[in-house]
């Protein structure tokens, strides 16, 4: 096992601001992407989905809760065992009531999304301790629209927008001939009077930086101990790259 090397205080302090001048251009490029996200063009949602909820059946509209902004993850839901996938189910975890108010302060509103059967979202929800509201999209084209229910016999299979054929070449097996396949993401929606608009989806990795746990762990000395990471040899034994913090 490998740990940082050992220095002095005084060599350490050099050494920290090396990194700091990194951290900030960092920082500088996250803002520029952060503006050019909010630059993007978006798109008018036509289609009258319908969801099913605590208190009915609600359209995307009645998802907003009066809010100007919705923020949708996609959860995938593992029908076999009927309940949520355990990574996405862990991110959940960490989507505290705090979190949801200050999103709400903030004139945005969160959903979960899943293409379960409601009962079984529902009883699984509760079983966790969530307050959060959580929809199911069976029935409707949601997910394949979104590209979060793989299904070539639905739609041409495209998941973090790439084709199968891409998706192939660099390897990813993300659905098996005559199946579907359930994959995570986060939509961001906007309301302008009326109308809905899509702003932005982000799916795979994309979304990891929105945990809190990998947020904090990305400060630390071990990191996130998974497989992936550098420098190697930093925990004995490593974590494969699945964020659901059972182990």
């Amino acid at each position: 096992m490998t740990l940082p090397q050992i220095a002095t205080r005084e060599q350490w302090l050099i050494a920290r601001k090396e990194l700091l001048a990194k951290e900030k251009q960092l920082t500088r490029a996250i803002d520029a992407v952060n503006a050019d996200r909010r630059r993007l063009p978006m798109v008018a949602i036509d289609k009258p989905y319908r969801f099913e909820g605590a208190q009915g059946q609600v359209g995307l509209r009645e998802m907003f809760g009066g809010c100007r902004q919705l923020i949708v993850q996609h959860v995938m839901w593992l029908f076999d065992s009927d309940t949520g996938c355990l990574s996405c189910s862990a991110s959940l975890d960490e989507m505290s009531p705090g979190m949801l108010a200050h999103l709400r302060a903030r004139d945005t509103a969160f959903v979960v999304v899943s293409r379960g059967p409601f009962a079984s979202i529902e009883k699984y929800r509760l079983s966790k301790g969530w307050t959060m509201p959580w929809f199911s999209s069976f029935g409707s084209d949601f997910n394949y629209d979104f590209h979060v229910t793989l299904d070539e016999s639905v739609r041409p299979v495209e998941y973090n927008y790439r084709s199968q054929a891409e998706l192939e070449a660099a390897g990813l097996t993300l659905v098996e001939p005559g199946k579907s396949s359930e994959q995570p993401g986060i939509s961001c929606f906007l309301r302008e009077q009326d109308d809905i608009f899509h702003t932005y989806s982000t799916f795979a990795r994309g979304a990891d930086h929105l945990g809190g746990a990998y947020a904090f762990l990305d400060l630390t000395a071990l990191g996130r101990q998974e497989e992936w990471e550098e420098p190697k040899g930093r925990v004995a034994t490593a974590w494969s790259a699945v964020p659901d913090f059972t182990g």
